[in-house]
């Protein structure tokens, strides 16, 4: 009996996994696993939102002209050049979809977001990996990987889960050096948290380059994660090619009024920000002093390396820290198994953890006692 097989390269898809929400037995949870903002979506959003409930009947209009025109007056930008989607996701697998095949390959930073492997191999095409330096993405390392086959380089800038980001030189010496014919393709799902000079976005490169896509999400500081709104912004060529493949009402009517009520809020979105610029150096400092390492991070989440002592691993912080109803997110996924990533989030939650990783590091045996245990174990 036969039966519908999927191509070889879907079926080579490990399938994402996203983070978990629970913590059974504790009596609150806090959700420190998925980078969302621990401020919620603004008021506005949420009231539009709610206006939209007798409209839901009805389908949206079909281009998201709406939000596309509200994106490009809040950022200065063309809106004939902006593509929204379901989540810059959709944005990504629409990239892949239009400009990557089989023997093609898309190229993406060792510990760079999952999805891009996903989107090449859902295409038919091969993804390569870059070395990264330090955590965080190497240029060079990139652009020696870029062959006659490659169609797409990916760049998560800032990256997630590392929260390290390349600085606008090193971002446009990869665009300046990549073929005419590989895409470019900009990932700053976490753009509106970075506050250091020399970073930008992608906007300047995109209208630079003939070659060049940045993508961005309502999902992290915007707080409409559960609304899936995101949009990217590229030549026009590009975005013509994508709206050619781009499911029709891909942006459902709810989700576009909010992210557009969303951008209006600029007293929200500076709250955020400032929320993030207090906490994410007190939670870095805070945990450094606990002996654990912290990568330098630029977003809105920190990822914590844990040692490899027996009592003292990602995995017994990650048991440790659930029990208390702190959930954080295990990246062993993304080849960083001796880390946990942690999400800034709402003050008591912040002070909660720190509190909660010094109790595990006091509690923890010692390494002499770890020792003693593993052998004791190896000839048990």
């Amino acid at each position: 009996m036969t039966r519908p097989i999927p191509r070889p390269s879907v079926l080579a898809i490990d399938a994402y996994v996203p983070g978990k929400s629970a913590a059974p037995g504790a009596a609150r949870v806090y959700k420190l696993s998925a980078n969302e903002t621990p401020l919620g979506p603004s008021p506005r959003a949420v009231e539009a939102l709610r206006d939209m409930a007798d409209h839901i009947a009805l389908y949206p209009e079909g281009s998201s002209r709406a939000l596309r025109e509200a994106i490009g007056a809040r950022y200065g930008l063309d809106p004939d050049r902006i593509i929204a989607g379901a989540g810059s996701d959709d944005i990504l697998e629409l990239l892949a979809l239009a400009y990557v095949g089989p023997r093609d390959e898309g190229v993406y930073s060792q510990y760079g977001f999952l999805e891009y492997k996903i989107v090449t191999l859902a295409a038919g095409g091969t993804p390569v990996v870059a070395p990264e330096t330090n955590y965080t993405a190497d240029v060079d390392a990139l652009l020696g990987c870029v062959s006659e086959r490659t169609k797409i380089v990916f760049l998560a800038n800032p990256n997630n889960p590392t929260g390290t980001f390349l600085p606008a030189s090193e971002v446009a010496r990869l665009a300046r050096s990549l073929p005419s014919h590989v895409l470019l393709v900009i990932d700053a799902a976490y753009a509106e948290y970075v506050l250091r000079e020399d970073y930008e976005s992608g906007v300047a490169l995109v209208d630079a380059h003939d070659n060049v896509v940045m993508t961005r999400t309502f999902s992290k500081i915007f707080g409409l994660a559960g609304l899936r709104v995101g949009w990217g912004y590229g030549p026009a060529h590009v975005i013509a090619a994508l709206n050619r493949i781009r499911s029709p009402f891909n942006v459902s009517s709810a989700g576009s009024a909010a992210a557009i009520a969303a951008l209006s809020d600029r007293a929200h979105l500076d709250a955020a920000v400032a929320h993030n610029a207090r906490w994410l150096p007190w939670l870095t400092q805070e945990i450094a002093a606990l002996g654990l390492g912290v990568l330098p991070s630029v977003a809105n989440f920190i990822a914590i390396r844990f040692p490899e002592t027996p009592g003292l691993t990602a995995a017994d912080a990650d048991r440790f820290l659930t029990s208390r109803g702190l959930v954080l997110r295990a990246i062993g996924a993304y080849g960083m198994p001796g880390f946990l990533r942690l999400t800034v989030g709402a003050q008591d939650a912040n002070e909660r953890v720190v509190e909660a990783l010094a109790e595990f590091m006091r509690t923890a045996p010692s390494p002499h006692d770890a020792q003693r245990d593993a052998q004791a174990h190896a000839h048990g």
